[in-house]
């Protein structure tokens, strides 16, 4: 259970990624990721195209394309080329992650993660629990 004002937090950072999402070219789904260490925002993403790619994410069937990163791939990828590390911090993202990102958050060093909305599969959830990863699903108000 959380205490009052660990949701408050947990709550207005959600609040924040589902902003960040709306940056996303993507049309089936935009989602949005904050990594927090230390109560100060260290990192940020959206699910879109690589850098130097197209900003259409879908193909003329309306697929995701194969090359589309993930938001939160594309947060712990901004750390990575930046002085800041993610070991214990936090990833509050909108939509649950799939399996192959829920590698990523466990190698990266999160310790925590918040999340507001729940993908399809949840194998990625079940990885992070066994990796003793703290998971909380907070839906927040649209």
């Amino acid at each position: 259970m959380l205490d009052k004002k660990q949701k408050k937090y947990d709550t207005a950072y959600l609040k924040m990624a589902k902003e960040w999402s709306k940056l996303s070219h993507c049309k089936r789904k935009q989602v949005g990721a904050l990594i927090v260490k230390d109560k100060m925002i260290i990192s940020d993403g959206y699910n879109g195209t690589p850098t130097g790619f197209d900003n259409c994410c879908e193909d003329d069937q309306g697929n995701t394309k194969w090359h589309v990163l993930h938001a939160e791939a594309n947060a712990i990828l901004k750390v990575a080329s930046s002085t800041q590390r993610c070991n214990e911090a936090t990833l509050y993202i909108t939509l649950s992650p799939c399996k192959e990102c829920s590698k990523l958050i466990h190698q990266s060093g999160i310790k925590r993660m918040v999340y507001s909305n729940e993908y399809k599969d949840n194998s990625g959830i079940d990885f992070l629990k066994k990796a003793k990863i703290e998971i909380i699903y907070l839906p927040i108000d649209e």
